[in-house]
């Protein structure tokens, strides 16, 4: 099966429509060249109805202050490809936040995409996209720790969202030393350094 075949399916993937009650809209952005192979969690309401992932507030913080890029670079399909656990946005939870990603949305295609992305390293993040591929490692040992993922380097982010505050502020050398290191792996496979 193509790259174009793979991408077709999953956009046009409504498999969860009965669970979310709603009608499921899979984000998808990439090509089977691009250098940096982004997977998080599940897309917000936002980007639900955008159709532009991490254009959210979790995607500002993400873009502009832990790479501190353009959105014309993130949103180049050369750099990025990026992709979630679940493609779609999984619905709010009545408690708060939203419900968590559907597992048989990575089971269904993530693999497929790993073997189509001929990427230089893979961005993991939060907790439960790093606990999907990395299910034996503790979470705070894959943040500050390089790790690799068939056969490439590996790089896990804890989630910018807002709500994650009370992690930030109990790991504060993740944004003051490694957020640093990151954004320098980031700007290296870019080509930006030395610019």
């Amino acid at each position: 099966m193509s790259f174009h075949e793979i991408k077709e399916q999953i956009m046009s993937c409504q498999d969860c429509k009965q669970k979310f009650g709603f009608t499921p809209h899979p984000i998808f952005h990439g090509t089977a060249q691009s250098k940096i192979m982004q997977i998080s969690q599940a897309p917000s309401k936002k980007v639900h109805e955008s159709g532009l992932p991490f254009n959210d507030p979790s995607g500002a913080k993400l873009k502009y202050q832990w790479y501190q890029i353009t959105d014309d670079i993130f949103y180049d399909e050369d750099n990025f490809y990026i992709t979630a656990i679940a493609h779609c946005f999984p619905g709010k939870h009545p408690k708060g936040g939203d419900n968590p990603p559907p597992l048989a949305c990575a089971n269904k295609w993530l693999a497929k995409e790993i073997e189509m992305v001929d990427n230089e390293i893979y961005i993991l993040i939060g907790a439960r996209a790093a606990k999907y591929l990395f299910p034996k490692e503790s979470f705070e040992d894959l943040v500050f720790k390089d790790y690799q993922f068939n056969g490439k380097p590996a790089i896990v982010l804890p989630h910018p969202s807002p709500l994650n505050v009370r992690w930030f502020k109990a790991h504060p050398a993740f944004e003051e030393k490694r957020v640093p290191e990151i954004r320098e792996r980031v700007w290296d496979v870019l080509g930006l350094n030395g610019q």
